[in-house]
């Protein structure tokens, strides 16, 4: 139960709130040095593996395991390369919030190395999609669901 204390929820039925457009989950992760290519800076292919680790983090603090009857699908991934990464070095993945659709959730994802707020070493995109576990097809996300995310997500410009 140590996750909630990062992502503090309990929602009630009284208070359900759904996640703010512009709301920013950050996840901060080491650089290996296996991470590395043969030029000395992480391969490409593990900028979409950061973002995997920060989304997975992100479901997994909501409450969306392998064991719920929903599923999260990646319906999309996207990365401009701004900067090359090395190692050592500590990367800090913002995932910000940009749209909930009735099944869906657009997230715009930042990657920035720590100790240097505000230079983007990465920009990209993702799209995922709520899935009914059984039967594989899209369902609407429930306010339960939606309250669950909500906290993980600080609010824009905090």
């Amino acid at each position: 139960m140590s996750n909630l204390k990062v992502c503090p929820f309990m929602p009630d039925s009284h208070t359900l709130a759904a996640p703010i457009a512009g709301g920013v989950f950050r996840h901060v992760m080491p650089i290996r040095w296996g991470d590395q290519d043969a030029l000395n800076h992480v391969n490409n292919t593990l900028y979409f593996r950061y973002f995997e680790d920060a989304r997975m983090r992100l479901f997994d603090l909501a409450g969306f395991g392998s064991l719920t009857p929903r599923l999260v699908v990646l319906a999309h991934a996207s990365c401009d390369f701004l900067k090359p990464l090395h190692y050592p070095a500590t990367v800090v993945v913002d995932s910000i919030l940009v749209r909930i659709g009735r099944s869906s959730l657009e997230i715009d994802v930042v990657i920035e190395v720590e100790g240097q707020p505000g230079v983007a070493y990465a920009r990209g995109k993702s799209i995922t999609v709520g899935a009914d576990a059984a039967t594989g097809k899209s369902s609407p996300w429930t306010p339960q669901e939606l309250a669950r995310l909500a906290p993980c997500f600080r609010p824009p410009g905090h």
